[in-house]
């Protein structure tokens, strides 16, 4: 009896170790699955591994840069950015007017869903509360910072460059803002000017401008943000430059680089015959400047003095350098802060200026020199490996030590400056829309999904770029789908050249012109716009404007008369009737979440 006690015991300790067992498997089990599918905490998801992101807006920068194969411009820095940099070689601004390009690239919507034109609404009294790319950052965690002219100062920003909504603090202006339009310069006769207006900063009263007060201002936020309140979560740092809007107000020594006898003029620099008279506009915005004013220029065809034609010109390109030297004295604070291995580079102009090409010294058109823009991309570890040497170097513009490097030699007096060349350089087209949702993807947040209704909050009407830069980096040799052309407008309120033809308030609006860019033309329909409605009345079409650019790539000769390109004009009509979304990649209206970022590559 005790034999079969004891093999009862026996038998009963064996199922209850297999049991134990089971249930220990079971429990380490359950565990593993936890650890596996659970998502991380709440500040896990939110801050691990998320990059910086500096967004740098240069104020009516045209390609004027040594990294665009501008043989003139001095631009050192820019350029060393663009040699570690996706340099877009065709990005486009939606409308050629600061207050409607900004908040439209800040929205990611266009000027007619906006109901902006002008610089007199803002968009969530008057259109819809539209989630902004620095509110969607800061929404996600980020500390969201701006510095001088992210956003229009204005109506346009509800006074308060939309703070509280897009920034974890008051925007900084300068103070030394106000003081841009004061009539600086004295000429020898006592005549004012101040459209170019290079200065001696010991002359000023401050001893500084408004550019420089930003990049001390920006650079001191770097290199203290380290000790805040925010030092463990990531930023959005909004630096936005004014040069070279005009006046051209900036240091005299940048003259150097471009010797009055080096400068030359436009080569279009003629009104086309061609030209719809709407499409023309009269430059008020330089008129109104005292020094136009002395020059008694007949409205609105008289030409400028082909001397002053040189001066406007050097002065513009004086300002691009100004402003390269405060970008290099910025990206080196970056460098010197840490955060470069960390930190997205975006840089843009938020739109062209004409510098004498068809007689126009403005932004305010519909020509390539108004609309297309420079835009560098700098991604770490993606677009430049970040176990390679530091990034960024501050190469001082008018240094003698930068004077005499390889780079820029000076002889009798001339100038020449060899750039840096671009990492990566795509053709492909881009939008200023298309800006925000490529952040957000490159951060890993939210990617805002295309518009199917504009009074969406959180919505898009650009595209996502990043697989782009995917594609140039990691596998150029793929076929590749992407969209076929860029859009863009420009409002004008009469026929006819008049003192508000460049920059008509949204009442006076009465006629629009529609443009589509594709790789071989630039068509332009200018119709009948209901500025009530913000509707354009496509039967009725004023004018018609069309260019080849494989055999004009300066838009001398309007084609739309011509027997040969009637074809093109009515396809080219047909896609500026059906709009952005048929010009989009296939696939671009799946759910970016479902999807992914290689959705474009072809099979």
């Amino acid at each position: 009896m005790a034999g079969v006690d004891e093999r009862v015991l026996y038998h009963r300790h064996i199922l209850l170790s297999v049991l134990v067992g089971v249930f220990v498997i079971s429990v380490v089990g359950v565990c593993i699955s936890i650890i596996i599918i659970s998502p991380p905490r709440e500040e896990e998801e939110e801050f691990s591994g998320r990059k910086n992101v500096l967004f740098i807006v240069i104020d009516d920068l045209r390609p004027a840069l040594g990294c665009y194969g501008d043989e003139k411009a001095v631009t050192p820095n820019i350029d060393q950015l663009a040699s570690k940099s996706v340099l877009f070689k065709n990005a486009y601004t939606q409308q050629a007017h600061c207050a409607s390009s900004r908040t439209s690239f800040l929205t990611s919507r266009r000027p007619d869903s906006l109901h902006l034109y002008d610089d007199g609404s803002y968009w969530r009294e008057s259109v819809g509360d539209f989630m902004t790319l620095p509110q969607h950052l800061k929404d996600h965690g980020y500390e969201t910072i701006s510095m001088g002219k992210i956003f229009e100062h204005g109506i346009v920003s509800n006074w308060t460059d939309d703070f509280p909504n897009s920034w974890s603090e008051y925007p900084f202006r300068p103070l030394t803002f106000d003081k841009e339009m004061e009539p600086a310069c004295n000429t020898t006769d006592g005549k004012r000017m101040n459209l170019v207006c290079p200065v001696d900063l010991n002359d000023e009263d401050v001893g500084t401008l408004p550019d420089i007060e930003i990049t001390q201002q920006a650079v001191n936020y770097l290199k203290n943000r380290t000790k805040g309140p925010n030092k463990s979560s990531p930023f959005f740092l909004g630096v936005g430059y004014y040069k070279p809007h005009i006046p051209f107000k900036f240091p005299s020594q940048y003259l150097d680089l471009y010797p009055i006898e080096s400068m030359d003029v436009a080569l279009n620099n003629v009104v086309p015959k061609k030209l719809p008279k709407i499409s023309w506009n009269p430059w008020m915005d330089i008129r109104q400047l005292d020094d136009i004013k002395n020059l008694s220029i007949n409205f609105p065809y008289g030409p400028l003095p082909e001397s002053y034609q040189k001066l406007i010109r050097q002065g513009y390109y004086a300002s691009v350098s100004y402003i390269d030297d405060q970008v290099g004295q910025l990206l080196e604070a970056l460098e010197e802060s840490g955060y470069a291995s960390q930190t997205v580079v975006v840089l843009l102009g938020d739109s062209g200026w004409a510098l004498g090409e068809h007689q126009e010294w403005s932004k305010y058109s519909n020509f390539e020199v108004a609309l297309r823009v420079p835009l560098l991309v700098f991604v770490p570890g993606l677009t430049y490996d970040t176990d390679e040497k530091k990034p960024f170097k501050y190469i001082p513009v008018m240094g003698s030590m930068h004077l005499k490097s390889s780079a820029i030699s000076k002889t009798n007096g001339n100038i020449t400056y060899s750039p840096f060349s671009p990492k990566y350089v795509t053709e492909e087209f881009v939008e200023l829309v298309d800006i925000y949702p490529t952040i957000a993807e490159i951060i890993g947040i939210a990617v805002p999904p295309l518009c199917k209704v504009y009074s969406t909050p959180f919505c898009s009407e650009g595209i996502s770029f990043y697989p782009l830069i995917d594609h140039l980096t990691f596998d150029p040799w793929v076929e590749f789908s992407w969209k076929t052309a860029a859009f863009s407008q420009c409002p004008r309120p009469s026929l006819v050249a008049q003192n508000n033809s460049d920059n008509p308030s949204r009442e006076h609006i009465r006629f629009m012109g529609y443009s589509v860019r594709t790789a071989h033309f630039r068509y332009t329909e200018w119709v009948r716009f209901d500025a009530r409605n913000f509707k354009p009345d496509w039967p009725v079409i004023i004018s018609r404007e069309l260019y080849d650019y494989r055999h004009d790539p300066f838009e001398i000769n309007n084609l739309c008369d011509e027997d040969n390109y009637a074809n093109t004009v009515i396809e080219l009509s047909r896609m500026i009737k059906k709009g952005w979304r048929h010009a989009m990649p296939p696939g671009s209206f799946d759910s970016p979440a479902s999807v992914g970022h290689s959705r474009f590559r072809s099979p």
